[in-house]
């Protein structure tokens, strides 16, 4: 089958290959034959090291795709059954899964993430994330993946998996925005629309899109925020709305120390500073221990938007099919798996791309 391989952490292209196979189904695995998946930045961070991957591996782990093959003790899923996935499996009986926290559960993610997942020419290779939906097909854990309606349009079931579960579960999850509260939202790519459309979801009255790219303003506005400005001008806007006071909430959806500094010194006191942004292990981020105890603010970090898979995999698709979540909208090109370099090229790059998805025939 094909697949885009990573052939060392540092690479900035893919490999396209045909010479690739998937390991064996496990009792406990499906086989899943993808129909779509999303080009994230995260693809990006496992390529260039900023995420932990290993090599060499099928990037890729926000998809869609059909249940091919079960395993001997699979009883949830079947053959034919519309899945979307996710790279934080809830095993459902480990500590983090029964007291709330699901997308903590590591259960299954350490093992598939260390263990081979696929043979390339001959050799294994691993999938990033334990997935790997760069590829015609792959086998995880059933637990990484939930059943949809059929109806729903691969397209728009691959961003579920990881892009709208992590913007929106950062505002109905992780922050729990209040309505009414003013939001400022700190990077506005894929993942940061999907925080801009989580804050009009909560009701939020004051909606701020900063980004240094002015053409992702008007993509801002039109999936809910009321305002939009460049790095450069929040200040004034701060001054405007809340009287230099401050935001109740503010997203950094980047992940760098300078953005995730300015995202608390956006907060007003008692606020919420959210980090949704993935970033890198030796970047280092200070406070003093004096403002961390005169402003009483709250630092979170958003670790998948706090999601349960299984319980918010669901409720996306019914605010989607009630008009309230925008999910085509946000597919701003839709490509094929050859042209995943040039896609990712395109997401280094900037401008006003949300999300590319990857369509299989």
């Amino acid at each position: 089958m094909k697949a885009a391989v990573l052939n060392q952490v540092g690479d900035d292209k893919l490999e396209l290959r045909d010479d690739v196979t998937t390991t064996p189904v496990g009792p406990q695995e499906i086989r899943i034959r993808i129909k779509a998946c999303g080009v994230c930045h995260s693809d990006l961070s496992a390529m260039d090291g900023t995420l932990p991957a290993l090599a060499p591996g099928v990037i890729g782990h926000e998809g869609a795709g059909e249940v091919a093959e079960v395993g001997s003790a699979v009883t949830s899923l079947a053959v034919g059954d519309h899945v979307a996935i996710t790279f934080v499996p809830p095993c459902g009986k480990c500590a983090q899964c029964v007291t709330g926290q699901a997308h903590l559960c590591l259960v299954h993610t350490i093992s598939a993430f260390t263990s081979p997942r696929f043979v390339v020419g001959g050799n294994p290779a691993f999938g990033y994330a334990g997935l790997g939906a760069f590829a015609e097909e792959m086998v995880v854990p059933a637990d990484a993946a939930v059943k949809i309606d059929d109806d729903v349009p691969w397209d728009v079931a691959a961003l579920l998996s990881c892009g709208i579960l992590t913007g929106v579960g950062a505002v109905l999850n992780t922050a729990k925005v209040e309505p009414g509260s003013s939001v400022a939202v700190i990077g506005c790519g894929g993942v940061g629309v999907a925080v801009v459309q989580g804050a009009r979801l909560a009701a939020a009255a004051r909606i701020v899109a900063v980004d240094p790219v002015e053409e992702k303003h008007e993509v801002a506005r039109r999936f809910g925020a009321t305002h939009a400005t460049a790095p450069d001008g929040i200040a004034d806007l701060n001054n405007q709305l809340n009287m230099g006071m401050g935001f109740d909430y503010v997203f950094d959806v980047v992940g760098i120390p300078a953005t995730i500094r300015q995202a608390w010194d956006l907060t007003r006191r008692g606020g919420h500073t959210v980090v949704v942004g993935a970033g890198r292990a030796d970047a280092m981020v200070s406070f003093s221990a004096q403002e961390l105890f005169l402003h009483d603010k709250t630092l979170h970090g958003s670790f998948y938007g706090t999601a349960n898979f299984r319980r918010d995999v669901p409720r996306m698709i019914a605010l989607w099919r009630q008009g309230r979540l925008d999910l085509e909208g946000m597919i701003s090109k839709r490509i094929r798996l050859e042209d995943v370099n040039e896609g990712l090229q395109a997401l280094r790059g900037g401008g006003s791309l949300i999300r590319q998805v990857i369509l299989f025939d």
